[in-house]
């Protein structure tokens, strides 16, 4: 059946894309979008996203706009948020009204205007696990695992257990870990998850949270330096300078391409089963960041080598990546897109694009901040 929706946030790297399935399925797309311009260069609409919709310039925290949004609508997707870790830790009042106040007055205008809104589906993250789930063998158990400041300074990197104090072996974080939101935008995002699935199951309006990994594809901002790691080394590279890695390069993620991540969302609005659910949202793998800068400079026949710093920037987990099982069982989601395609697609793409790299201009601020060392 073709519904109305509202996609905030719907002109972004996600958004778009999940607008173009949309659309291709004859659904009516609205979109609500402030054009933020470390995403937008110029607050300019991109040229990507699609003709065939209607594209409402406006601010999530705004009840007029959110209003006009609403009226009419069967189905809203939330993707309007600030991102970025270490900016977060540092722009903290812009990222808790973005995040934060914008979903509370999203539900809202939900709750206490004259509409139909059948289903709420929130954009959640995989950083409100904080650090992913962990096992020692040693004690036979599972074990929650912290970094503090003292042992990384040590250079000690890896979690080690409270009881026996051997290092942890990363295991995949499943949707019953306990969340333990490590910075100011996995609190936001933590957040954001919490007001949409209480007040959706307060009113009774379906509502699904989908907490993505490390999302990467085409169309994502080469400009913003607090964006997916994957093209900010697209950036360093293209500027000819060595992709910069944290720590010693052996922390891992799951990362999982815009297309798989864009499947999953249309499952959940189509799905019952999603109803009242969370899912993680990933490709069920582990790469580390090291592995991952390799393959990005092999796939570009680059000459660059990665630069290891050694450093760290505080609220960064060691090691998280997903276990998709209930995705899987529930709604039938499996990814199909490997990380060799997924990147391939993101190179070519990328030839055509303009990348500044504002890294080293991101890491002065943030040591300024004393959020790195």
């Amino acid at each position: 059946m073709r519904k109305v929706i509202l996609i905030t946030g719907g002109a972004g790297f996600i958004g778009s894309f999940l607008v173009d399935e949309l659309v291709k399925q004859k659904h009516t797309v609205k979109i609500l979008d402030n054009l933020e311009p470390q995403v937008h260069i110029n607050n300019k609409i991109p040229d990507y996203l699609n003709p065939n919709v209607e594209f409402i310039r406006g601010d999530i925290r705004n009840s007029d706009d959110l209003e006009k949004c609403i009226d009419g609508t069967d189905v809203v997707f939330h993707f309007a948020s600030m991102v970025g870790v270490g900016q977060s830790m540092y722009e903290i009042g812009k990222y808790v009204d973005v995040n934060i106040t914008g979903t509370g007055r999203l539900m809202d205008t939900i709750v206490n205007s004259d509409n139909h809104v059948k289903k709420v589906i929130v954009a959640s993250s995989m950083s409100l696990y904080g650090e992913g789930e962990y096992y020692c063998k040693k004690c036979n158990t599972s074990q929650n695992a912290t970094r503090s400041t003292d042992q990384l300074k040590k250079r000690i990197w890896e979690p080690v257990c409270p009881k026996c104090h051997e290092t942890l072996t990363a295991v995949g974080v499943t949707e019953e870990k306990k969340p333990e939101a490590a910075n100011i935008y996995a609190i936001t995002k933590k957040t954001q998850e919490d007001i949409v699935m209480n007040v959706g199951g307060a009113y009774e309006i379906p509502c699904v949270g989908l907490r993505y990994f490390n999302t990467y594809g085409p169309r994502q901002s080469l400009n913003n330096p607090y964006t997916g790691v994957a093209v900010i080394f697209m950036s360093q590279i293209k500027n000819n300078q060595s992709p910069l890695i944290f720590e010693d390069g052996q922390q891992t993620r799951d990362f999982v391409s815009v297309h798989d991540v864009t499947r999953a969302n249309l499952l959940a609005m189509n799905s019952s089963k999603a109803d009242y659910e969370v899912f993680n949202v990933g490709s069920g793998q582990k790469i580390t960041i090291l592995e991952l800068a390799e393959k990005i400079l092999k796939l570009q026949n680059s000459s660059i080598k990665p630069h290891i710093t050694n450093k760290y920037r505080k609220g960064d987990c060691r090691h998280c990546f997903s276990d998709i099982t209930k995705i899987k069982r529930k709604l039938n989601f499996s990814p199909r897109i490997s990380i060799e395609d997924g990147l391939r697609e993101l190179i070519e793409w990328s030839k055509g694009q303009e990348a500044i790299d504002n890294v080293q201009q991101a890491i002065k601020i943030l040591k300024q901040k004393k959020m790195m060392d």
